[in-house]
């Protein structure tokens, strides 16, 4: 048993982090799939199994449409800026220029705070009656906005938003890709002639490919899931215009009583974030293999 013991002792030390695991991630995920093939209301004795009809039901149902739609423009197109924005930012600090360091945290502090909180923060920017942007056009005697009442408008200031509070991300992790890149390299495509702009192209952007992975992968993820910013600036409206899965999940859960189809949206959702981040991770190590 003792000699038992020493072989596996450092197997034993991930014992904990299993049973978490198996308790908040395993356990609700399969709980989630049971509840997916009922009719359910979310707190009565009574459940009626339906099979796939919840399944069934998301393929017809105009919302999920625009819903999984919304979904793709914040995951995708939060990706795209945050990336951008991240590495633009992360080549700006990455120069030792007087103040680079307290520019960094300005840039970082964001992500600090509750996306909750953001978006509530941005919220009074945009009201209709007080709001700070209509303030500055009545300067100019222009007349109020209601920045939010336009679904179009809405998805795009969720986008901005989402992508504003978390470039951050992407710019602490560009910017430790480019201090991992040996000054060397810089000096030998100097010599060669290479121009700032060629330096950028087979010297920075290959060595960076690490880098992208993980920030892409990163900001992927979190803004496929992306709830919080959603509930404080519009809480889906108008109608179902801006709602994201996971919003929507909340409302059919919460406020219709529909657990199960909830449940169906929720396992869909997991299953896609997965199937997504998959691909676009083996893209990307590909690329790093290349290089």
């Amino acid at each position: 048993m003792k000699k038992f013991l020493r072989k596996n002792s450092l197997n034993l030390f991930y014992l904990p982090a299993l049973v978490l695991m198996l308790f908040f991630i395993t356990f609700p995920l399969f709980n989630g799939l049971r509840l997916s093939f009922y009719n359910w209301n979310g707190y009565s004795q009574n459940r009626r199994f339906v099979g796939i009809d919840n399944y069934v039901n998301m393929l017809s149902d105009r919302s999920m449409r625009t819903v999984f739609l919304n979904t793709l423009l914040y995951g995708f197109g939060s990706t795209i800026l945050q990336n951008i924005f991240g590495l633009a930012t992360a080549l700006l600090v990455d120069s030792k220029f007087k103040g680079h360091t307290a520019v960094r945290t300005f840039i970082y502090l964001p992500i600090m705070i509750s996306g909750l909180i953001m978006g509530y923060i941005m919220y009074y920017f945009l009201q209709y009656d007080g709001g700070i942007l209509n303030e500055i056009l009545g300067w100019f005697g222009r007349k109020p906005v209601d920045w939010l009442a336009d679904s179009s408008r809405g998805r795009i200031i969720i986008l901005l938003v989402n992508s504003i509070q978390y470039y951050g991300n992407a710019m602490v992790l560009y910017l430790a890709g480019l201090q991992g890149i040996p000054a060397l390299y810089y000096e030998a495509a100097e010599v060669d002639g290479a121009t700032a702009i060629q330096r950028f192209r087979y010297v920075t952007m290959p060595l960076l490919i690490p880098a992208i992975t993980s920030a892409v992968i990163v900001n992927l993820i979190g803004s496929l899931k992306l709830n919080d910013v959603i509930v404080s600036l519009t809480n889906g409206g108008p109608g179902h215009d801006t709602h994201s899965l996971s919003t929507f999940i909340t409302l059919n859960y919460f406020r219709l009583e529909k657990a199960g189809y909830a449940s169906a949206i929720g396992v869909f959702m997991f299953v896609f974030i997965m199937l997504v981040s998959s691909v676009t991770n083996r893209y990307f190590r590909k690329r790093e293999v290349e290089y």
